[in-house]
């Protein structure tokens, strides 16, 4: 049997395969929203977790849900409000009057799938005891720390209108996170098939296609994809136009200048990524390589991977958002502009 890299023909075609019929089970209920289940099991091989933005309406529960469904882990939602204490989400000592001890008892977030709701409208405590979940794998109760079961995923969802009772996530949280995926409108012919269903959509069954056991065949692959010295070169190159505050754009050390383009968008970017995106970006690139049903990695992967990885990161400036300059719109111009390997 041919082999790639010790990787064989049969567990590239088997992993391209896992991908598509997820694809496949998934549009048994989601019309138009590939790129988010792509999105959510990029993530999930590649160890991270995942933010969802949209409005409401857009099927992100019913996405989360259906691959919670779709990879048969264990999966508990957890609501995020304002007066949602640590102790909701972690779990608490509870006093055993028979025994005169105290007991743990774990909170939901003692599972593989997390899904969090509207994860802006928690207060800053939750949001650091689920912070120590989402970068440590485990949570304190009490004066002791408790490992959580792995895979542990986080999936959480956002509304980017809604201001009233919500907290902006802080930036070290944020960037736990390996992707953000944005969940955009369907197009007029997309919502005539929504629209037919009547709202019915989640009582239609999905099947199970992968359990723990193909997962980690799935991230043992991974650290076999190649990804050549000129590629990395092209992913730090690509984060480090977006850090203006360590040196201006016509000091970069990077194969090209957004000044001499006439294009400057230094100006609009505060912070940029830090090394995590770039070692994120080097992971998604190789799950996009895998799913491909390749050995090693492409530009093109790179690419594909950047807006979800990279969108986060970016904390812009006032002039951004006055001149209505979104990350997006930054990503795709370093994209465009940035010389391929």
């Amino acid at each position: 049997m041919e082999k790639f890299n010790n990787i064989t023909e049969e567990d590239l075609n088997e992993c391209r395969a896992l991908a598509d019929r997820c694809r496949e089970e998934a549009a048994k209920r989601l019309v138009g929203q590939t790129q988010v289940i792509d999105g959510i099991l990029t993530a999930l091989v590649a160890g991270g977790h995942v933010l969802l933005e949209g409005v409401p309406g857009l099927a992100k529960t019913l996405a989360v849900r259906t691959f919670a469904e779709i990879s048969g882990l264990d999966f508990k939602r957890i609501q995020f409000t304002p007066d949602l204490l640590p102790a909701d989400l972690t779990g608490t000592l509870i006093y055993e009057q028979s025994s005169g001890k105290f007991s743990v008892r774990k909170g939901p977030v003692f599972t593989n799938v997390v899904f969090a709701d509207e994860i802006n409208r928690a207060p800053a405590k939750v949001q650091s005891a689920l912070l120590e979940a989402m970068a440590e794998r485990q949570v304190t109760i009490g004066e002791n720390s408790y490992k959580l079961p792995e895979p542990f995923f986080v999936l959480a969802t956002q509304n980017p209108i809604e201001q009233e009772g919500t907290y902006n996530l802080p930036e070290a949280e944020l960037d736990r996170f390996l992707m953000k995926i944005v969940v955009p409108y369907p197009t007029p012919k997309e919502e005539v098939e929504i629209v037919k269903t009547c709202g019915y959509a989640d009582q239609v069954k999905v099947n199970q296609v992968f359990d723990e056991r193909s997962l980690n065949k799935c991230r043992v692959l991974l650290d076999k994809i190649v990804c050549d010295e000129k590629i990395i070169e092209y992913i730090v190159s690509i984060v480090n136009v977006t850090r203006p505050i360590e040196k201006s754009a016509a000091e970069l050390k990077s194969p090209v200048s957004f000044t001499k383009a006439g294009d400057d968008i230094t100006r609009y970017i505060t912070y940029g990524a830090s090394p995590r995106a770039g070692i994120a970006l080097l992971n998604c690139a190789k799950v996009n390589a895998l799913f491909q049903g390749r050995s090693f990695v492409l530009p093109e992967d790179i690419k594909a991977v950047a807006p979800s990885v990279l969108r986060h990161r970016l904390i812009l400036s006032y002039e951004a958002s006055a001149s209505g300059v979104t990350a997006d719109d930054i990503i795709a111009k370093i994209l465009d502009f940035m010389p391929l390997p």
